[in-house]
């Protein structure tokens, strides 16, 4: 669609900083591999927290939320089947996050594969996914004062199967002329995809799962191991104003990808650069239990309790983590702030 139009691609020119952006991603790239081949153990710890934190972050940027930790794990380790619309939705994205983990290496990047996706997204959800929207959708904010106005207005109803085709052949055209980085085309194809909001539920969800699934065919596979969505949450102001502001003249080709393609290629670079930073800490322990747990610790900065410590360190069972605890509190690296499970801890110094 507009942002992949042989046209404005052609017009397009790129921005210096943005250029630079993409030299230090390819650099980071070339580092992921070598991680990869050196400590598999810890690869493992980071793949199951960057599961929790993906499936957590990506429904609460939509509202979905499930408060009790214990319970949001055990939907993600798929130990627990949902019991209503909520967990169901957190149930279908983590389905379709273990299907792109899996399998990105055999599923192709085409709009049957996005029905089939939303599909599963809302398998658990009570609601018929897997199919465009019938209905206009207007994206609406709310402003301080209460009122609301229209944000954003996508892609008629009737228009959005061929908008999606269209989309598609799009994209696969320009990743075969090669003029362009892919690693461009993926925001600018994630940019289209949410200005055409195909769906009635679930856009912005299955928006972050096809830049993870779009990622990984270009050998980014830093999502496995770090949450995009978590970055994501943490700076959702920068996410949907810069998506705002690419929107801008989208439906006349006057739009500017810049703004987003920065904010996007940002998020991937701030994971890269934690990616490296956690290897680095926990690879430095050389998988031990107890330094793993030691440097979780470490790497919190306000007060934190026994479950974000689970969290953290999903290898480690819950006896150990006290254990470590305990014996910390012994040392007066930490205190106790309350009693029972929900307690706080608070490093000392």
């Amino acid at each position: 669609m507009n942002s992949l139009q042989p046209s404005y691609l052609a017009a397009l020119a790129m921005p210096p900083r943005v250029a630079g952006l993409l030299r230090r991603l390819g650099e980071h790239q070339g580092r992921q591999q070598l991680h990869q081949q050196q400590a598999p153990e810890i690869l493992e710890n980071l793949r199951q927290v960057a599961q929790i934190e993906s499936t957590e972050s990506s429904n609460r940027l939509e509202g979905i939320v499930v408060e009790n930790d214990k319970r949001l794990r055990e939907l993600v380790a798929a130990r627990a089947e949902p019991i209503d619309r909520t967990e169901g939705e957190i149930a279908g994205y983590r389905d379709v996050l273990d299907t792109i983990h899996q399998n990105h290496a055999h599923i192709p990047f085409t709009d049957r594969v996005v029905l089939q996706f939303h599909r599963d997204l809302l398998k658990y959800a009570g609601d018929d996914g897997g199919h465009w929207k019938i209905a206009s959708n207007e994206i609406r904010e709310t402003l301080p004062d209460g009122t609301k106005r229209v944000r954003f207005e996508p892609i008629a109803p009737h228009l959005t199967d061929d908008a999606m085709r269209v989309l598609h052949e799009h994209f696969a055209d320009a990743r075969r002329e090669g003029i362009w980085d892919p690693l461009f085309l993926i925001p600018f194809y994630v940019l289209d995809f949410l200005c055409i909001h195909p769906f009635a539920d679930g856009n912005g969800r299955m928006a972050r799962l096809l830049s993870l699934l779009a990622l990984y065919h270009q050998g980014y596979d830093v999502g496995r191991y770090i949450s995009l969505e978590r970055i994501i949450e943490k700076t959702k102001e920068s996410y949907y104003e810069t998506l705002f502001l690419s929107s801008q003249g989208w439906h006349e080709g006057k739009h500017d990808v810049w703004p987003w393609t920065e904010y996007f290629l940002g998020t991937l670079l701030a994971a890269y650069s934690e990616f490296e930073a956690r290897f680095g800490r926990v690879g430095s322990g050389r998988g031990s239990k107890t330094e793993t747990v030691q440097h979780a610790i470490q790497a919190f900065i306000a007060d934190f309790s026994l479950s974000d410590l689970e969290k953290a360190c999903p290898m480690v069972s819950r006896d150990m983590i006290r254990r470590v605890l305990f014996d910390l509190k012994k040392d007066n690296i930490v205190e106790c702030l309350g009693r029972g499970r929900s307690a706080k801890w608070r490093k000392i110094g």
